[in-house]
């Protein structure tokens, strides 16, 4: 590579604000960054002494600097963060993210409210809160509030076609306004309650509870008194153990932990003082990158953006574990994204410090199972390339299997491990078509040359190891295929499950070999095959139920005579999916829009022809 003249780069840098691209001899973009005077930020890069290992590595392969002028430090920021998420710089910090958080959703428009989870665009009338760090923290939230305020949660279809209370009033989980065991008063009193609750004034429930009990019991209304009693109770022991914090408000505390060339950043989510728990983020960074760099670069790619699609993903209060450089200005551009002001600050005391410790906890143990799981399962590849004797560790390792339910929709399925673990974006699963059904091993030989053509056309990587789900006839025809397409290096194994099929008893069929390996019950490198085994009997199988209830859903209806699209769609949507449908009766078919009494005897008589 020709050595850049970066003397004379330097001299004709701007010295205004801007971003900079540092290239390779490929012109593929190594790094992102702004900065406030582009000359002295570029002419850093090109000192005799680099600040860290990461740096001196990149510079090495830097054959050409690109630089985009903006007019102010803030259009920088916004560009930086546009173009790492787009081009994914290898040497810039990169943090995983998901493309949208789940929220609570309350109808409130509606005479009779429901909770709900919710993720996505928001397209129905209605409060939302959160973001919450994932689905598992939303549907907690969902089961407490049921426990506390007994608001229906179940969808619109559902509870426009009762006669009778469900599960949920009997396990009382909800006060049945469907069918008028409430009225509308004191139904809106419990979800005035629930939202209060979410919006972080749960200290004001009580006190209001507490009065309530008190008149009731002056009344002798000692049910209700009863009641308000056991939710002030149930109320107190969420607030202990979410440690809510008397000042209330909306922020996150965000932790950064370091060690080798892995980073993890937490960020515990608090809404109206309430914590709904934390998410953990991971990167490669190099070695001895500090923590406070690590915060630098997440926050604007994290926050950044948000604030377009939900004006509450920013909160008013960031707690870092680490001061970073550059805090004003992401306080600046934060504050103005969501039209009120944002501070980025230390803990010193109180509950803000205990989330920021806790936070700090979480990021270093997150980071401690990433690499604890990583090392056990490197230790799994290598006893696995010890145990077949293989030339080299497998880097790459792909499984395939076949699901179908007596010979309907047919669905293959690979999935794809590396030394990391599940390489989940290369997963892929096949549709089967045009094979006699229960052909096992043709639908092995069509996903096959499905997957490797492709890959043979330079589309995707080869494995190390493929391993397939069966004996020597399913290894047959995975190393025909192999061979047709004149793919080479890829070794073949097979995964019966024996005589006795019981799991640590499996033979393992090794192309090139004639005797099966029976490894012991307790082998690592055995335990390593299980799990990428499973994992694609499960990618499979869901795979097909999926394609399976698909067509079973447009059959079942449109074989009906007199049940066209339009009808068929009425059903669905009415009655909340196929399996309501089958379970309903004449009288709620019939209050369908557009079905007859006739028609409804019609559709309930395919469903339940079998009961006769």
């Amino acid at each position: 590579m020709t050595r850049m003249d970066s003397k004379n780069l330097i001299q004709n840098l701007p010295t205004s604000p801007g971003i900079y691209r540092l290239l390779d001899a490929d012109n593929k973009v190594l790094y992102v960054g702004k900065a406030r005077n582009l000359r002295k930020r570029v002419q850093s890069y090109f000192r005799k002494q680099a600040s860290n290992a990461r740096i001196h590595s990149m510079m090495q392969s830097v054959a050409a600097v690109d630089v985009t002028v903006t007019h102010t430090e803030t259009e920088a920021l916004l560009l930086e963060d546009n173009l790492i998420k787009s081009l994914r710089p290898r040497y810039n910090i990169l943090m995983r993210d998901d493309k949208s958080y789940p929220y609570i959703f309350v109808s409130d428009a509606q005479e009779f409210p429901r909770l709900a989870f919710h993720r996505g665009a928001r397209r129905e009338k209605g409060r939302y809160f959160g973001p919450y760090p994932s689905a598992t923290a939303v549907r907690e939230s969902l089961k407490l509030l049921q426990k506390i305020f007994p608001v229906r949660q179940c969808e619109d279809s559902f509870f426009r076609n009762r006669s009778r209370p469900c599960l949920q009033y009997q396990i009382k989980r909800c006060s049945a306004p469907c069918v008028g065991l409430i009225d509308r008063e004191h139904y809106q009193q419990d979800v005035r309650h629930a939202l209060m609750f979410l919006a972080g004034r749960s200290q004001a429930i009580v006190r209001e509870m507490v009065n309530r009990m008190e008149r009731a019991s002056a009344k002798q209304e000692y049910e209700a008194a009863a009641q308000y009693r056991d939710r002030i109770a149930s109320l107190k022991r969420v607030q202990e153990k979410q440690y809510i914090s008397s000042v209330g408000g909306d922020a996150d505390a965000v932790a950064a932990a370091t060690q080798g060339e892995t980073a993890c950043v937490a960020v515990t989510f608090i809404r109206g003082g309430l914590n709904l728990g934390s998410k953990s983020f991971f990167s490669k960074t190099g070695i001895n990158t500090k923590p406070k760099e690590i915060l630098a670069a997440f926050l604007p790619q994290y926050y950044l953006g948000k604030a377009a699609t939900d004006h509450k993903a920013i909160p008013a209060r960031i707690y870092l574990n680490q001061s970073i450089e550059g805090k004003k200005l992401l306080e600046d551009i934060f504050s103005r994204q969501v039209g009120n002001k944002v501070s980025i600050r230390s803990a010193r005391h109180g509950a803000p410090l205990h989330w920021l410790k806790m936070t700090e906890l979480n990021a270093k143990e997150a980071l401690h199972r990433l690499l604890a799981g990583k090392t056990n399962l490197r230790q799994r590849f290598e006893a696995l390339r010890e145990a077949l004797s293989l030339d080299g560790l497998p880097e790459r390792v792909e499984c395939f299997d076949i699901s179908h339910t007596m010979g309907e929709a047919t669905v293959a399925a690979c999935v794809v491990f590396d030394l990391n673990g599940p390489v989940k974006s290369d997963y892929r699963r096949f549709n089967i078509e045009n094979i006699q059904a229960g052909d096992d091993y043709a639908a092995l030989t069509q996903a096959l040359e499905r997957r490797y053509q492709k890959a043979k056309a330079g589309e995707g990587r080869l494995p190390d190891l493929l391993i397939i789900d069966g004996g020597k006839g399913q290894l047959a025809a995975a190393k025909a295929v192999l061979d047709e397409l004149q793919i080479e290096g890829v070794r073949l194994l097979g995964v019966a499950k024996g005589r006795v099929r019981r799991p640590g008893r499996e033979q393992l069929f090794l192309s090139g070999s004639n005797r099966p390996t029976i490894l012991p019950a307790a082998s690592p490198a055995l335990h390593l095959i299980q799990q990428i085994r499973d994992e694609a009997h499960r990618f499979a199988i869901t795979g097909h139920r999926q394609r399976r209830a698909r067509a079973r859903t447009t059959s079942t209806l449109e074989k009906i005579p007199g049940i066209g699209d339009r009808r068929r769609q009425a059903l669905l949507k009415n009655l909340g999916g196929l399996r309501e449908v089958a379970r309903a009766g004449i009288e709620d078919l019939a209050r369908v829009p557009g079905i007859s009494p006739t028609l409804a005897r019609r559709v309930y008589d395919v469903f339940h022809e079998r009961d006769t």
